[in-house]
């Protein structure tokens, strides 16, 4: 779309992990994310959904605490598949050890361009991958959620979001939230 002003927000803060992660928090760090394709809380553009050509959205990422090893990315929606009554969460993206000298994601990349040691785990389409937006009813929320990790994780094969964050269990620094919506 010509003409279109993109807009660059973060949703900048650090949250304590769930009581499970038994990991602390470092004091002062604040990790952020995101998309200069969306801004928080804003409409996500229909190039990175089934309705348009289902690219991963480009993200951006910086503020992450000293001893940060490794990160994940999960993608997911809370608010399947009615918003109104909401039944359960459908993941869109699973990333592990992704390295700490990246700072973002190109928009559409693949496997292949993944940057080098970064892992993939399963979507609930049952495949590696970004899966975009495509909400059966509604407006849905997509959270695309951002750890900083004290350790890069042993090879899980293709974990779905339940494994892998079961092994980031006690590992992690920080997490930083962008969340996108999208109506078909």
């Amino acid at each position: 779309m010509l003409g279109r002003i993109v807009f660059l927000a973060a949703l900048c803060f650090t949250v304590p992990p769930p009581s499970s992660y038994g990991a602390e928090m470092e004091a002062g760090m604040s990790l952020s994310l995101s998309s200069p394709s969306f801004a928080s809380n804003a409409e996500i553009p229909v190039r990175h959904t089934c309705d348009g050509d289902d690219v991963s959205p480009p993200l951006r990422w910086s503020g992450l605490p000293s001893g940060t090893r490794s990160l994940a990315l999960i993608v997911d929606d809370p608010d399947a598949p009615d918003p109104a009554a909401p039944q359960r969460t459908w993941v869109h993206w699973v990333l592990y050890n992704l390295p700490v000298t990246t700072d973002g994601l190109a928009e559409g990349i693949t496997a292949a361009q993944l940057p080098a040691g970064t892992r993939e785990g399963l979507n609930d389409w049952k495949r590696t991958g970004y899966g975009g937006p495509c909400p059966p009813v509604g407006r849905h929320r997509y959270f695309h959620k951002l750890y900083a990790l004290d350790a890069v994780l042993p090879d899980l094969g293709r974990p779905d979001k339940a494994r892998l964050l079961k092994a980031i269990e006690g590992h992690v620094l920080a997490r930083a939230e962008l969340i996108g919506t999208y109506e078909r």
